[in-house]
């Protein structure tokens, strides 16, 4: 089982989200094959619904490309959001691209059944977990590349390496348990001194 906390957020934001911090500091959901192969057995459903993807379940060699996706994702997540926080990894920006633009080959299909709706898919060469990792890749094009870029932020509670896409004009976390946090750290600060 992932130990990577899934919010419902765009699938390559949860990839994002891999690296967290808890109370033995940061966090890396993804740090084997095995974790890699559980984080994508958790998000299957949606690969099946939003890629037309089945994985098997070996994650066979993606595994360091899906961490370094993920690492030039935060990356430019950081540049987008204007992220205060301190940066999980050492990745230039440049590299971020690059990896990001590297691992995106995927091609647009129309596929239309019988009796069915029209549906666009993205298509990529490769197993399965290959072209998950495709996907993920192209997803982020999308996102940093769209307007959903202006909606991303970095979740600024305590101890929070999350991102999220502001969905709500009132939202200003991850979660509500983030949010929590935020509310009584601000409260020992105003009734405590800024200590």
């Amino acid at each position: 089982m992932t130990t990577a906390v899934l919010l419902g957020e765009p699938l390559v934001v949860e990839l994002m989200n891999t690296v967290n911090a808890g109370r033995d500091g940061v966090t890396d959901a993804l740090t084997d094959d095995a974790d890699v192969a559980s984080w994508l057995a958790a998000i299957a459903p949606r690969l099946e619904r939003e890629a037309g993807l089945v994985l098997d379940g070996d994650p066979g060699p993606v595994a360091e490309r899906l961490r370094t996706l993920r690492d030039a994702l935060r990356v430019l997540a950081a540049e987008a959001t204007d992220d205060p926080r301190p940066v999980a990894v050492d990745v230039a920006r440049s590299e971020a691209l690059a990896t990001l633009n590297e691992l995106a080959h995927t091609r647009a299909e129309l596929v239309w059944p019988e009796n069915g709706e029209p549906a666009r898919v993205l298509r990529s060469p490769g197993a399965p977990a290959e072209r998950a990792l495709a996907f993920l890749a192209h997803q982020g094009i999308d996102l940093f590349g769209g307007e959903q870029r202006h909606r991303l932020r970095a979740c600024l509670a305590p101890n929070c390496l999350l991102f999220f896409v502001k969905d709500h004009s009132r939202r200003e976390w991850c979660s509500a348990g983030c949010g929590n946090r935020a509310r009584v750290q601000r409260h020992y600060q105003r009734h405590h001194g800024k200590n």
